[in-house]
């Protein structure tokens, strides 16, 4: 997650209300994700080896040729000519990982959802006991990690009706430069976007708060409610920290609710009491609970799919 500005805004108390919760059919809803193929992703993309990931950095490019490598053993096309979509507001080589499913239906293939998480971290920092790399375990290899389960099982079950871009963003820690590279090459595109639904900071689970992630933005949209009879039981809700500090400005979703002026949200475990170690060197991937990882991203898949698959576009803005 970029870097959060201590500002404070203000909303409503009606947001404090549970939502709405009422069990919807959904398919494949026994799939789970292997815990040893999150550990497998997670443990490299978290290793020495890659030096922090550091935008433009010879550790990013490993974890580049990693992602990429993952999309075409998945049968995942890339979006555009190859999976690289370089970003043209940084000034040192970086890019984007692009993967690609076309929709199922004839028509709603023409609508599209983006499902990404940043991949990028913060390289080589002030040593701590000897060690000086931020290896990004929480922030944010556990939500790149999320988004390579999620892509894997619509490359499996060819189900999804709308097209769906993977989207592993670079540059998130420079300033969200990958996704308003991308969100502003694909408005001049004229994509027709449905939602972006973004992973943040997921290794590390919430304690006692009624909810599996909270929703940035909740407010914004119907994307809560509808996930939640999705789900059938409360898998999203809101947490007043994430209003104090802004976070729904301060990731990847944001640049494509300007661009677009649609459903573009985050979810997140990350509530500023269960992980001490934000962008320090012991953000790694011993303190991740893959347990809990390999739980929420099981639960989420079906969900996604009912949404990506919607007769309609369900998820709306909310009226201001």
């Amino acid at each position: 997650m970029k870097k959060i500005v201590f500002l404070i805004s203000f909303v409503g108390l009606s947001l404090h209300a549970q939502t709405n919760v009422s069990s919807k059919n959904i398919s494949n809803a026994n799939y789970q994700v292997a815990e040893e193929n999150v550990i497998k992703t997670l443990s490299y993309l978290t290793s020495d080896e890659l030096e922090g990931r550091d935008s433009g950095s010879y550790g990013i490019e490993k974890a580049s040729v990693y992602l990429e490598n993952l999309l075409k053993e998945n049968g995942i096309k890339p979006y555009f000519k190859t999976y690289r979509d370089t970003l043209s507001n940084f000034d040192k080589t970086s890019c984007n990982i692009v993967g690609y499913i076309e929709g199922t239906d004839k028509k709603l293939k023409n609508e599209f959802v983006i499902i990404g998480a940043h991949y990028d971290h913060i390289g080589k920092i002030a040593a701590v006991n000897g060690d000086d790399i931020g290896n990004g375990a929480n922030d944010n290899a556990s939500g790149t990690t999320a988004v390579t389960e999620v892509a894997k099982y619509f490359a499996k079950f060819k189900n999804n009706k709308r097209s769906v871009l993977f989207v592993f963003f670079s540059a998130e820690e420079k300033g969200l430069l990958g996704s308003k590279h991308l969100a502003a090459k694909l408005r001049e595109q004229n994509m027709d976007l449905y939602f972006m639904f973004n992973f943040e900071m997921i290794g590390v689970p919430m304690k006692d708060k009624g909810m599996d992630f909270y929703l940035t933005g909740f407010g914004k949209s119907n994307m809560a409610t509808t996930m939640n009879e999705y789900a059938g039981e409360k898998l999203v809700g809101y947490l007043p920290i994430e209003t104090k500090y802004m976070l729904f400005r301060a990731s990847d979703n944001y640049p494509f609710f300007t661009e677009f002026n649609v459903p573009a949200q985050t979810v997140s475990t990350f509530d500023f009491e269960n992980f001490q170690f934000y962008h320090q060197p012991d953000d790694e991937f011993e303190m991740m609970d893959t347990k809990h990882m390999t739980k929420v991203i099981s639960k989420t898949i079906p969900v996604l799919e009912k949404m990506i698959n919607a007769p309609k576009k369900e998820i709306k803005l909310n009226e201001k």
